[in-house]
């Protein structure tokens, strides 16, 4: 039985010297939230990504649930949503009290499939949120093509993907309006918190408005011009944010390294890898998530490689399966089938930028004796 010592954690983050000297810079400042920090880490992120504006909030959540609000979705309405995926991708329309429909997937990308998509619009359909799973760029072309053909508002859940390129442009470039994340086992990140990227100034202020108790520019502290909520983005964040960006090249880059080292150990292991990179979908490296062979016990699998001092974890299970959503709507197996066979069967291990050659070469041997 392998020791906390030697065990091999799922993620960590890239934090460093500098990153630290940002975070002490503000906090001997004072301005804590609401300084001038956030302003610069928006920009900082705009210029990355290529968008006209960036809005920091609290979290993806929090930056999907104001999509939704931008969007005009509430009670009756019905937003499409990919079912494998975090919940917060469906939990931000039952917010407004919409409810949420869900699209299965692609077998290969794990996203969206257009024509599923299209199959499930009907006369109540508000909205679109298209997930980026696990980096990876979904169908962005035919889905927007979707929205502007039935009236439909997009917000893309690309929480996992900063980095990404659809097409030769980064996610988060296209326009519409596009949610990251940066909890501790993203690319990189802030601890908490989030970010909105769009191009419609509109949108933008609106944005700024809601994370911020729906203040308006012009208006005293305390004056109020709709109801918001409370998804700022504090400095200290915002500092930790900078710092990450600064060497946001270097993270990618060394996660695409590790990424490629699993490629070649796992060549001879019964496990499907991760999609290649094509002309179209440049991936940013979130997780690294397997396909175990039909059949295999996953969760046995799974409780080996603990045996070995090795992490793992079943990404992801089917939101519609969730039992909170059984209990709402009645969803159950079978709906999606797509979906719920690479939730019985995918498994994400070990990953972060920088996760060492031995320490992988470990988890591919510990993967094949679980097997």
């Amino acid at each position: 039985m392998a020791t906390a010592v030697d065990r091999i954690n799922l993620s960590a983050p890239w934090i460093d010297e500098r990153d630290e000297e940002l975070v002490l810079e503000v906090l001997r400042s004072g301005r804590l939230s609401l300084g001038p920090t956030g302003p610069r880490f928006e920009a900082m992120l705009a210029e990355t990504v290529g968008s006209r504006y960036c809005a920091a909030v609290s979290s993806g959540t929090a930056g999907l649930h104001i999509g939704m609000r931008i969007a005009g979705v509430g009670p009756g309405d019905e937003v499409i949503t990919s079912p494998y995926s975090f919940v917060a991708s469906a939990n931000c329309a039952i917010y407004e009290g919409a409810t949420p429909v869900f699209a299965d997937i692609d077998p290969h990308t794990y996203n969206l499939d257009p024509d599923a998509v299209e199959a499930a619009i009907t006369p109540r359909t508000k909205a679109i949120v298209a997930v980026d799973i696990f980096g990876y760029p979904c169908e962005l072309d035919p889905i927007m093509e979707l929205c502007e053909r039935h009236g439909l508002a997009l917000v893309e859940d690309a929480c996992e993907a900063l980095g990404a390129r659809y097409k030769g442009r980064p996610l988060g470039s296209h326009g519409h309006l596009t949610t990251f994340a940066f909890y501790p086992n993203k690319q990189m990140t802030t601890g908490e918190g989030g970010a909105v990227t769009m191009n419609d100034e509109q949108h933008y202020e609106l944005v700024v408005s809601l994370r911020n108790q729906g203040r308006l520019e012009t208006s005293s502290w305390l004056q109020h011009g709709r109801l918001g909520f409370n998804y700022r983005l504090d400095d200290l964040s915002a500092a930790l944010g900078i710092g990450q960006l600064e060497k946001l090249d270097r993270i990618l880059e060394a996660r695409g390294e590790v990424a490629a080292r699993y490629g070649e150990l796992l060549r001879d292991v019964d496990v499907a890898p991760p999609l290649a990179d094509d002309e179209d979908h440049v991936r940013s490296w979130f997780v690294y998530v397997v396909k175990l062979p039909e059949g295999a016990d996953r969760d046995g699998v799974a409780a080996r490689l603990a045996e070995r001092g090795v992490a793992s974890a079943p990404y992801l299970p089917s939101i519609h399966l969730q039992s909170y959503m059984r209990e709402r709507y009645g969803f159950s197996e079978g709906m999606l089938p797509v979906s719920e066979d690479c939730s019985a069967r995918t498994l994400a291990l070990p990953f972060h930028a920088r996760l060492e050659r031995g320490d992988q070469e470990r988890v591919v041997e510990a993967l094949r004796a679980s097997l």
